[in-house]
């Protein structure tokens, strides 16, 4: 399997040169030059299998270069019931059936059962068993620099820390995570975990890691890599939980499901995309938003318009709050035929002069839903109250913000006969403010997080300045 770039640079790479690279040299983002098929009677196949085999099985259409066995065995070392405590690792709950009429049921995927209480774990712990796999076989080093707007941040570190070979460099907007969100990151001791608090928005932070993934000669000197979910070996662990939800939700092969994924960077519903364009039988892919509602608009209109600082909400949805989704090239990529002198233009060019570019009166748009099954919708804080109240009231299940934000939106587009699964992305403990003012009470927090806002902290604020971030981890790199 080779990986090309989405703006067309010449190169094709195997899986773990690009797991350890980042961004393509192009500025563009990697996917494979094809979609492995999945037929029925390998779907057939895969139904009854464990997900660490499942896993794997899906993992080595996309990975020939690591061993099979030494694939296996990392695939089981990851998923396991001590890291996400239980066998079936991803297990679907039961919400609604018959709302509003439909005969469709509804089900949470619970992804937030893993060390840091958020989806992030489901791909960071495999990336970081991969990394210090690959890093060993190579005897080398690598240097990771990462953007959070909240999840992605301790996921990474608790997945890196202590890790053979590998530092961490993670930027984070300063003061616009949830209090339990930088106590998660801040309070982590390890020598080889670094955080670094930008003054601005997640958008900066991003801005600033793919500044420094451009500059090719920094890039190579200082080793630098990305866990972010630009690096495709996130986002292919993250087509596992797909497949893995079909099968719990259905009977057999000839069902289709629908999946509401609450999406701020694209990257959770993109997975989803490639699930589908392998053949798994899914019916809608819906994208939830916030009040920051890039996506949304674009799925609307056909208008993709970054916001600037200043318009964009801080919200109580935090993980969202994004302007630029810097996954949406791959989906672009493929919605245009997988046209990359026209990518290259859109995202290299037109974002980079005005900020935004237009495809509403493009023939390919209508390929959104027609052919690619994508529908979405927003949230707002009055609307993420009102469904954290609505179900726990009805159903005794308490949800986080975002999780909250893809529930309301699913059920405004449940289809006759086909279950609807909404991907939980955390755990309501991480986002207490708001589940108190829902509902009144404090969510419970499990025992190893208690009193965690209280250990002492480790981070340095820095501007939204790329060299002095550079400068930086030149400094812990010497």
């Amino acid at each position: 399997m080779l990986y090309v770039s989405t703006r067309g640079h010449p190169d094709r790479k195997r899986f773990c040169e690009i797991l350890l690279e980042g961004l393509a040299p192009d500025g563009g983002l990697y996917l494979p030059e094809r979609y492995p098929q999945v037929d029925a009677a390998t779907l057939a196949k895969w139904r009854a299998l464990p997900y660490p085999e499942l896993a794997f099985e899906i993992l080595s259409l996309y990975i020939d270069d690591i061993p099979a066995d030494d694939l296996r065995a990392i695939c089981r070392k990851t998923y396991t019931r001590d890291v996400f405590g239980t066998d079936a690792i991803v297990p679907l709950k039961a919400l609604d059936s018959r709302i509003r009429g439909h005969d469709g049921d509804v089900f949470l995927e619970a992804l937030s059962n893993g060390p840091t209480l958020a989806f992030k774990d489901m791909a960071m712990q495999l990336l970081g068993n991969l990394f210090e796999y690959e890093l060993a076989r190579r005897g080398a080093e690598l240097n990771i620099l990462g953007a959070t707007s909240g999840d992605t941040g301790s996921a990474a570190e608790y997945a890196m820390r202590g890790k053979q070979g590998v530092r961490v460099f993670m930027t984070s907007p300063e003061g616009r995570m949830s209090p339990f969100q930088q106590a998660q990151m801040f309070s982590l001791p390890d020598a080889n975990i670094h955080n670094i608090a930008i003054q601005g928005v997640f958008d900066d932070c991003q801005d600033i890691v793919k500044a420094v993934s451009n500059d090719l000669a920094f890039k190579q000197k200082y080793r630098i890599g990305t866990v972010n979910s630009i690096n495709w070996a996130r986002l292919v662990a993250q087509v596992v939980y797909y497949f893995a939800g079909y099968f719990q939700a259905t009977q057999d092969d000839s069902q289709k499901v629908s999946f509401t994924v609450p999406s701020g960077n694209f990257g959770n519903i993109c997975a989803g995309h490639v699930a589908r364009m392998m053949g798994l039988p899914i019916d809608r892919l819906v994208l939830a938003t916030n009040e920051n509602d890039v996506l949304d608009e674009f799925f609307r209109t056909g208008v993709y318009r970054v916001r600037g600082a200043a318009d964009t909400h801080e919200t109580s949805s935090p993980s969202m709050d994004i302007s630029k989704a810097s996954n949406f090239e791959r989906f672009v990529f493929d919605l245009l035929g997988r046209d990359a002198a026209r990518v290259r233009s859109l995202f290299g060019e037109q974002l980079a002069a005005s900020g935004r570019f237009d495809l509403g009166a493009d023939p390919a748009f209508r390929q959104a839903r027609e052919r690619f099954g994508f529908v979405s919708g927003k949230s707002t804080h009055a609307d993420r109250l009102a469904t954290i109240r609505d179900t726990y009231t009805r159903f005794g299940t308490m949800i986080d913000t975002h999780t909250a934000d893809g529930l309301k939106v699913a059920r405004v587009h449940l289809s006759p006969g086909v279950p609807m699964i909404v991907l939980e992305t955390a755990l309501p403990i991480k986002f207490a403010e708001t589940i108190v003012e829902a509902l009144g009470r404090e969510p419970e927090r499990p025992a190893k997080y208690r009193g965690i806002e209280d250990l002492p902290r480790r981070v340095t604020v820095l501007p939204a300045d790329v060299q002095q971030v550079k400068a930086f981890i030149a400094a812990h790199c010497a």
